[in-house]
């Protein structure tokens, strides 16, 4: 299974600012959305939060939630203890609709292609070193921020750039993408 990671982060690498994207990008959520949808997707339990209660769990992705808390549970996501047990989840067959962690029968799909990292900044960091794929939006603009992108080593190759873009709401993107 390949990992992919996918953010939007200003020059200076801010991706967050109290537990919220600090702009307002349509096309970046359009992409996301594109690139995420029938993959399983793998958050810290604050980017759970952070989605508006009406998103939750994100439709037609398998929603694991990484948190140190025994105890959590919530409707429509998988709870797991690590990045790496999130993986393991995320490798697992899986239906829409079906249940957090399901069983594995022959009518079941094929385990996914790839799973998604969605945030926040330490479990990028902690995902880094599985991933296969970075799709970075880069956001034009000087923000404050208190979360950060992790920072790609050497090992990353550019391999797609969409050039600058204007979006509706002002503000200039480009969404590039890095394998290795």
């Amino acid at each position: 299974m390949n990992v992919g990671l996918i953010w939007a982060q200003t020059p200076a690498g801010v991706i967050g600012a109290d537990n919220a994207i600090p702009w307002r990008l349509p096309e970046d959520m359009a992409h996301f959305k594109a690139t995420t949808l029938g993959h399983p997707v793998v958050m810290g339990r604050k980017t759970w939060d952070s989605l508006p209660p009406r998103f939750r769990p994100l439709s037609g992705r398998r929603n694991i939630v990484v948190t140190r808390d025994p105890r959590w549970a919530a409707e429509g996501a998988a709870r797991a203890g690590s990045v790496a047990e999130a993986l393991g989840l995320a490798a697992e067959p899986w239906q829409a609709g079906a249940a957090a962690a399901p069983e594995t029968t022959p009518s079941e799909p094929a385990a996914p292609a790839t799973a998604w990292v969605i945030g926040g900044g330490e479990i990028y960091r902690a995902a880094l070193e599985y991933a296969t794929t970075l799709s970075v939006t880069e956001v034009d603009a000087a923000v404050d921020g208190d979360t950060y992108a992790p920072t790609p080593d050497a090992t990353w190759e550019a391999a797609e750039d969409t050039g600058w873009l204007s979006s509706t709401s002002g503000l200039r993107y480009r969404i590039r993408t890095f394998t290795r």
